[in-house]
């Protein structure tokens, strides 16, 4: 068994670098909050991003990265590829929602990273559907 995806093209090898950031991303707000700050930078950061809710993300990361972890390895299953796709939209709807509805958090560098991989992972999933799915 290869440890890498062994379906063709470049997505398999894409969502496995995002997970790779996931873990990494959990890990970071394990340990501290000063990270999740970072990502979610505006008016409530000092005082909602607290030590709980900085885990509680870091777990959503992580499991995030699972389904993206599952959907690399089996990216031809219509219903992984859907929740791997499910879990990019979700991150786009969030951060949305707190930038443009709450206003709890501003457009910056804490913002710009998962903007831009929540992006361009919805629209080469979208662009490449037929081509992994059956």
């Amino acid at each position: 068994m290869s440890m890498l995806p062994e379906a063709p093209g470049l997505l398999p090898y894409w969502l496995l670098v995002v997970v790779a950031f996931s873990v990494w991303n959990t890990v970071q707000c394990h340990q501290s909050s000063h990270f999740a700050r970072r990502t979610f930078d505006g008016p409530a950061a000092s005082t909602e991003v607290t030590p709980f809710a900085s885990r509680l993300f870091g777990s959503w990361s992580f499991l995030s990265g699972l389904v993206r972890l599952y959907a690399a390895y089996n990216i031809r299953s219509k219903h992984l590829y859907s929740l791997a796709l499910c879990t990019y939209l979700i991150v786009l709807c969030t951060f949305a929602g707190e930038v443009l509805v709450y206003r709890t958090m501003k457009v910056g560098k804490g913002l710009a990273s998962p903007l831009l991989v929540a992006t361009t992972s919805v629209v080469w999933m979208l662009a490449q559907w037929s081509f992994y799915v059956d």
